[in-house]
Order: structure tokens, then sequence, then C-alpha cells
């Protein structure tokens, strides 16, 4: 773009409208990635009582990770590879309260 014919005037407005765009661009990015956070470490919780079924610890050797990547990509598509739920399941053990979550990964947090 060529900024020698605009006026000083014109050249604000240019430069707040961007800010506004920015900051607007900077909340959804937040929202979009505090939500996802959010539903993962409830995946991974779902999974942790699943594979518990009330007990203290799972039973080891179950198939569930490896069914549970097939029968999810196949109805909501990828995202759901056995590695991936393995880490989505993991989030949940390492941070068993939802609300830290999002406050303890910096990633999640504003820039």
């Amino acid at each position: 773009m060529d900024n020698t014919n605009l006026t000083p005037s014109y050249r604000n407005l240019l430069t707040d409208i961007g800010k506004i765009l920015q900051q607007a661009r900077q909340q959804v990015a937040h929202a979009v990635n505090t939500t996802m956070l959010t539903t993962y470490w409830t995946i991974g919780q779902y999974i942790v009582e699943f594979e518990q079924q009330g007990n203290e610890r799972a039973e080891y050797g179950s198939d569930l990770i490896n069914r549970l990547s097939r029968d999810l990509t196949e109805r909501y598509g990828k995202g759901f590879s056995k590695s991936n739920l393995l880490y989505i399941r993991k989030l949940y053990i390492a941070f068993p309260i939802s609300e830290t979550v999002s406050h303890l990964l910096t990633w999640s947090h504003s820039a």
C-alpha cells in the first residue's frame, strides 16, 4: 500500500482500526486456546474415570485408547490419534483440578 497520498487523519484511522483488529484477534486466539484446553482436560477426565471404573488405579493392557482413537477419528475427524489421546489423558492426570490448568500453561495466557 502506498502511504504517500494518505492524509494524517486517514493514516490515524487505519492505525486505530488495525489496533482494534489486532486486539480482537488476540482475544479470539485466547478464547479458542482456553476452550480447547478445557475440552481436552475434560476428555482426559472422562478417559481416566472410565479406565478406573471407580477403582484407585486403571486396569493395564486395556485397548481403550486404540479403540477410542479409531472411533473418535471416524466420528469427528483428525486430532484423535493414539498419541494425542495419551497426551490428553496425561493432561488430566498432571492437573486433576481444572482451574489450575489454564493458569499454569503459558501459551493459554493472552499476549
